[in-house]
């Protein structure tokens, strides 16, 4: 169990502590919804949840097979949409992916990526798409 602790700031931004670590981030609503947009919104962390959670667990995945995963991109683009209600509609992930693996490593890669905690915590609403390049840093 992992405590984070939110302070409402007040003209849309949050301020969050996480007890464990002590480390804090501010949120604000981003300019299409009234914000002033000046540091992540809280889809936006979703979206950074996760790309950082895909390249974890692919990096657990490549310790095990004593693989070197530094350097590798993620980048992960968020969509909206106000239908039904606001939502994010899409995250579309791109991976770069560093290396060029063998037919196994690449597959247990690929479906630790599919596999990740914040993948599977995500409405089937929201549209997943996750593209591999290998061999790309």
């Amino acid at each position: 169990m992992v405590r984070i602790d939110i302070v409402y700031q007040g003209d849309l931004r949050c301020e969050a502590s996480h007890e464990p670590s002590g480390q804090t981030l501010l949120t604000d609503a981003p300019l299409d919804n009234h914000g002033k947009g000046e540091s992540f919104s809280p889809t936006d962390l979703v979206a950074t949840a996760l790309g950082s959670c895909i390249a974890t667990i692919m990096g657990l995945v490549a310790n095990r097979h004593d693989l070197d995963l530094s350097g590798m991109r993620v980048t992960v683009v968020k969509s909206m949409s106000a239908e039904p209600v606001r939502h994010i509609s899409k995250l579309n992930t791109i991976l770069h992916i560093p290396l060029d693996p063998d037919a196994d490593v690449k597959k247990a890669l690929e479906r630790a990526a599919h596999a990740c905690p914040v993948h599977a915590s995500l409405s089937e609403r929201t549209e997943k798409p996750i593209l591999f390049r290998w061999g790309q840093a």
